[in-house]
Parts: C-alpha cells; structure tokens; sequence
C-alpha cells in the first residue's frame, strides 16, 4: 500500500522531467548565446552563461551579459536562487525567448549559480 501512494507522489517528478526535455533531434538549434538569443524566433528555448549586470527596474527586468553581447531578462522572484549573487557571479539562465514588437528578452525560468 505504501509503495502504491510512493508511485503516485514519484509519477509527476518524472513526467514533467521528461515533458521539459524538450526536442533535440535533426533541425534542433540550441540557443546558447545572447548574440543568437536577439535573433532567435519567439518561444525558442535557450541556455545562457554569463553575468547579471545590473537590475533595470522595479519589475523583474535584469541586464544579462555573455561574451557576445547584452540583453534584457526577466526573472520572477521565485526563479532566484537561493543564494545571493552579484554583477561578478558567473550564472546560468534557462528560458525562452521573448519577442515583443521593438525588442527581444528572455523569460527566464531557472537560474543557477556556476561555481
């Protein structure tokens, strides 16, 4: 019986594991960079490293450097981690592209910090 009620809180771990994964076959085209990112097409997933540089506003917009350039981020609250971080943290954003009609951002979803 205890094992039946461990299936059932275990089971939506592992589907939602396996529903974000996401397409990685022929044609796949990771987005790994900002310079990319500004050219992606709305909704493409994407993996930055690089740098917060700064807080724009008071929303949940953020400045993100990489290697190849800057672009605007959003980050809710509870997509932070739990460790505090700065302008010189290395981190890892995993998002989505967000086209608006002027500009690009990301939606971010993870952030993780690189040691």
């Amino acid at each position: 019986m205890k094992t039946r009620y461990l299936a059932f809180l275990l089971a939506p771990l592992f589907s939602t594991a396996a529903l974000a994964a996401g397409y990685t076959g022929p044609g796949a085209q990771p987005v790994t960079t900002v310079a990319a990112a500004n050219e992606a097409a709305d909704d493409t997933p994407v993996t930055l490293q690089g740098f917060v540089t700064k807080k724009i506003n008071n929303d949940d917009k953020y400045e993100f450097k990489d290697t190849t350039g800057t672009i605007t981020v959003e980050i809710d609250d509870e997509d932070l981690p739990m460790k505090q971080f700065n302008e010189k943290t290395k981190v890892k954003l995993t998002g989505e592209v967000e086209k608006n009609l002027m500009s690009r951002e990301v939606d971010v979803d993870v952030v993780e910090i690189i040691d």
